[in-house]
């Protein structure tokens, strides 16, 4: 990565993908592409609503140049195809997001088999947390579509094959796309768009300081960063300073939530967390926010945990869901802590509350 990654001429970065050395040559893939996208699209004929949560998010990565129509290829050129399906969020069953099958196997190998994840850059969840509870003044941010923002160099994008309908229109055939940028589902992008973040504001440190270049590093859990300063005036600045040294890297941070409402006022609407933009911060009162599996309310500057009462059954896929469940409040507490009992002397000033 360090010798490959380069910005092209629009300023965005380019990666290649970390192939294996001495791997087998990939299988041809598409007629095993085609046989899941007809059963995708006969799904979506059956559920209008998420169809057209589908064709919407389909049109954002067409019209934002992060899926193309493919070119043609030789026959004896390797390239992917890649399966897609849709995911829910919990919290958002109004919003779908299509995940790449990279794991997909044909011939006994995916696309994930030949290649290197890379090394493990993310923080320490336990440390990111603690610190955004050290100062007076906490805030965090997220990276917009992270991913998408490191394209995949030119000589790669056949490995990001995928078969949609033409003009994205469901009624019209099956053709070939690519993506252009890595996407959620391969095992290199983590690295990939963790390296890149921290590079892009390793580059310019020298204009934007240190502090930015720490907070990249040190307080973001994949994009998600959290922070906390002593005053008003420090996460404020740190935040402007970090939003203006990511745009050179075409990366945008948004969602800014603070437990100040000074500092929620010293950011552009648009930059907010969704629920925040149309608050009269003087009057209205402040709502929970949600980041890294934790609810946070900015009122009282408490975490606290719901506890779904969900029935599920009993397989192994919902028996690991539901244990981090349980098990999440405890790790604000030492060893040597009795149930209940916080741990003053270790936590930060401003206290965990369960609720």
């Amino acid at each position: 990565m360090d010798s490959q990654f380069h910005k092209d001429s629009k300023g965005y970065w380019e990666a290649p993908f970390p192939f294996r050395k001495n791997r087998k040559r990939l299988a041809n893939t598409h007629k095993q592409a085609l046989y899941r996208a007809k059963q995708f699209s006969s799904c979506l004929m059956k559920d209008k609503t998420k169809r057209q949560h589908v064709i919407e998010f389909m049109d954002q990565l067409i019209q934002k140049h992060h899926a193309e129509v493919a070119p043609p290829i030789s026959s004896d050129e390797e390239c992917w195809y890649l399966p897609l399906f849709g995911v829910y969020h919990p919290k958002k069953p109004y919003k779908i997001r299509l995940v790449f099958d990279s794991s997909s196997k044909c011939e006994g190998q995916s696309l994930n088999d030949v290649l290197l994840s890379g090394p493990d850059l993310t923080n320490s969840l336990l440390g990111v947390i603690m610190r955004f509870r050290r100062e007076e003044v906490a805030i965090m941010a997220d990276v917009e579509q992270m991913f998408y923002c490191f394209r995949v160099i030119p000589d790669h994008q056949n490995f990001l094959r995928f078969l949609w309908h033409e003009d994205n229109d469901v009624n019209k055939p099956l053709i070939e796309y690519r993506m252009t940028v890595h996407v959620f589902g391969n095992s290199p992008s983590p690295a990939i768009a963790t390296y890149g973040m921290r590079r892009t504001v390793k580059e310019v440190e020298h204009i934007y300081g240190t502090d930015v270049t720490h907070y990249i590093e040190r307080d973001f859990y994949v994009d998600d960063g959290l922070t906390s300063q002593q005053s008003v005036e420090d996460a404020v600045d740190l935040m402007k300073r970090t939003h203006k040294a990511l745009s050179l890297g075409k990366l945008r941070l948004h969602k800014i939530a603070s437990n100040n409402s000074e500092v929620m006022k010293s950011f552009d609407t648009e930059d907010l967390s969704s629920d925040l933009k149309n608050l009269d911060f003087a009057v209205d009162s402040l709502p929970t926010q949600r980041s890294l599996g934790l609810n946070w309310n900015l009122e009282s500057d408490s975490f606290f945990f719901k506890i779904s009462k969900d029935s599920k059954s009993y397989t192994r896929r919902d028996v690991l869901s539901t244990i981090p469940v349980f098990l999440t409040p405890w790790f604000f507490f030492s060893p040597s802590d009795s149930p209940g009992k916080v741990n003053h002397e270790k936590s930060a000033s401003r206290n965990f509350q369960l609720g």
